[in-house]
């Protein structure tokens, strides 16, 4: 009885740990084509983009950052890229978990664009 309650903490312990840290910070990020010399540019709100794969056993498939940068620009449509980011990376498996990417930034906004002139 007494080998076994050292074995349920560690086995409970392992269970619940995992991994994340800072990957990047960047003062200006984008996926997108950006002319930055035509001045229309103002900041927009933090938002925050994910690209999050699942794993049982193995992970079915593997995050990339791209996609969560992709996902927090198109957030608004008048959006071209992020100031301010950060990059994260995230991890947590026992025969089950995940792996993600996270990037968060304020949106840089290009009121050049068709539509985007009133942009509040």
């Amino acid at each position: 009885m007494k080998k076994i309650i050292p074995i349920i903490l560690i086995s409970s312990a392992l269970l619940l740990t995992g991994c994340a840290q800072r990957v990047a910070d960047f003062t200006l990020a984008s996926t997108k084509n950006v002319n930055l010399n035509n001045g229309h540019f103002v900041e927009g709100p933090r938002v925050i983009g994910e690209d999050q794969k699942i794993i049982i056993i193995v992970p079915l498939g593997i995050p990339s950052i791209k996609e969560a940068a992709d996902q927090a620009i198109e957030k608004d449509k008048c959006a071209v890229g992020l100031t301010d980011v950060t990059a994260d990376s995230e991890f947590f498996s026992f025969l089950f978990g995940y792996v993600k990417y996270t990037i968060e930034g304020n949106l840089l906004i290009d009121k050049s664009k068709s539509g985007c002139e009133n942009w509040k």
